[in-house]
């Protein structure tokens, strides 16, 4: 017999996860009781959003990124919804678009101005009005634009499409009732065209949301599943569950058999839900369990024994939910993978976790980072409804290379009569047309053509809008703001200097050439 080492070669054998500093910290975040198992916080390459605890009606707050520190208790709120709010989700190609469920059985969907909330937002852009009790859960289409799902406890499934004049839309596209009870978790396939569902009943079903239509539904009573994940690039389904014996447990199953699961692994005897997160660049499956202080980490295979252990993210502050960051907005220069928003609800802390691959070299691993995922959508939601079926649009994460944004995009592509519905959105066209086109001498032109509309523009902001700011976080918004418009205009002067410079020499060169011919004429 030839011997065969016990270890296994992978390069994220070493992967650990790293803790923020308390100054990059979300300190201070009245973050919600709300028992409801779900992640309660949702983050993109800008902003995090999380549910907050509030009296009288439903809310939850809106921070940029960089706003660290300890929060102001008076930071303004998203606060349209008459209930508690059981779930955010940011859409996917669009940074300043974030959809909200609530108790009220409405869904919500919010446009956050680019420089934050420097008031209470209110006035929702589309208010979804067709399940008759308590909304839970929501999910995006992860390649069709502007195609929302929604669950709630009349245990229905409600499709909408956004891309209608209305703002009030009470007709779903599509209503799925293949479930018999509360709808738990759901999940797409990399390109849309399955959706897998756990309900209630702890069954896994595989549905096509296109049709409506169920394809497969488990039968097996030893595995109780609570949440799902479709590992799209390996052809399973993954859920988390328990056991007959209320052990917390692991399942892997074929996508096209999900009569006997293909492993089942257990965990521990703990009582809080246990979420799923898989990053298919690396393979790797992160189990966080809802009430603990640490978490686990596998990488899957195609092969047997299909999940391999890799260590555990040990921490000494429980969670109550987790935020992802979407990749592309990764620290790759740090060769980071995976990273965590960790809410702590006993110290109204938010934690950011980001999970590192130990590399010497500090230069762009292109081994770790393979093409991802972006922000631009595959198809419109018209395509999504006749019936189209395409991959996601994948970007490069190297540094330097274009990634599209998203909301620039869209802003310069808006239609005036859809705009009419959506005032904010054609104020921010009209503001960025206005900052594209301040260079040189167009720049006091614009200026000018503002003051003409009777909406002078300072700092990138209507006049007539702006207001003295009424707390410290607002004072402080203005302050980098104009910090902001003053290395914008030393930058303008810089380069006014350097080409009166260039034209001052360039004077010089061509007297330096004339001086010999008049020379010459006079002798």
């Amino acid at each position: 017999m030839t011997w065969r080492p016990q270890y296994r070669c992978s390069k994220f054998r070493h992967v650990f996860g790293k803790p923020a500093s308390k100054e990059a910290c979300y300190d201070g975040v009245p973050i919600t009781r709300s028992v409801h198992d779900n992640h309660l916080c949702a983050v993109n390459p800008r902003f995090l959003a999380v549910i907050t605890e509030s009296a009288g009606g439903g809310s939850f707050v809106v921070l940029t990124l960089h706003h660290t520190g300890k929060v102001d208790p008076h930071h303004p709120k998203v606060t349209g919804h008459r209930s508690n709010v059981l779930d955010l989700k940011w859409n996917p190609f669009n940074d300043y678009c974030i959809a909200s469920c609530s108790e009220d059985t409405t869904v919500k969907v919010w446009e956050v101005p680019p420089q934050g909330l420097l008031r209470n937002l209110t006035a929702p852009w589309k208010e979804l009005q067709g399940h008759s009790r308590r909304v839970g859960l929501l999910e995006w289409h992860p390649t069709a634009s502007n195609i929302l799902f929604s669950t709630a406890y009349d245990y229905q499934v409600m499709i909408w499409n956004l891309d209608c004049p209305e703002q009030v839309i009470k007709n779903p596209l599509r209503t799925i009732s293949h479930h018999p009870d509360v709808v738990l978790s759901l999940a797409f396939s990399t390109d849309g065209s399955l959706m897998a569902t756990t309900c209630k009943d702890r069954k896994v079903r595989l549905i096509e949301p296109q049709t409506g239509s169920l394809l497969q539904e488990s039968k097996t009573k030893v595995h109780r599943a609570a949440k799902v994940l479709i590992l799209g690039n390996l052809k399973m389904i993954l859920t988390t569950g328990t056991s007959i014996w209320n052990v917390r447990q692991i399942a892997l199953w074929k996508q096209d058999d999900l009569s006997v699961p293909l492993l089942q692994e257990d965990l521990d005897g703990g009582s809080g839900i246990l979420f799923p997160f898989y990053d298919p660049d690396t393979h790797m499956l992160y189990v966080v369990g809802k009430g603990d202080a640490s978490f686990r980490y596998y990488e899957i295979s195609a092969e047997k024994p299909y999940l391999n252990y890799l260590t555990d993210y040990r921490s000494l502050l429980p969670q109550k939910g987790m935020g992802v960051m979407p990749k592309r907005g990764l620290d790759v220069t740090s060769c980071e993978v995976f990273r965590f928003y960790k809410l702590v609800t006993t110290k109204s802390l938010i934690e950011p976790v980001s999970m590192i691959v130990p590399r010497r070299s500090e230069s762009y691993q292109e081994d770790i980072y393979p093409m991802t995922p972006g922000n631009i959508p595959a198809m419109t939601s018209q395509e999504w409804i006749d019936g189209v079926k395409r991959d996601p649009v994948l970007v490069n994460l190297k540094p330097g290379s274009q990634v599209a944004d998203s909301y620039l995009s869209l802003v310069k592509g808006v239609d005036t009569r859809r705009s009419q519905s959506r005032p904010g959105l054609l104020q921010l066209s009209y503001i960025q047309g206005q900052l594209d086109s301040t260079k040189g001498s167009k720049e006091a032109g614009g200026n000018d053509k503002g003051h003409e509309d009777g909406s002078p523009l300072s700092n990138g902001q209507d006049l007539a809008l702006c207001s003295p700011p009424k707390t410290e976080n607002e004072l402080r918004l203005k302050f980098h703001k104009q910090q902001e418009e003053i290395r914008r205009l030393r930058e303008l002067l810089n380069q006014r200097d350097v080409r009166i410079m260039q034209l001052e020499l360039e004077i010089n060169n061509v007297k330096n050439l004339n001086r010999p011919r008049l020379d010459v004429c006079a002798s």
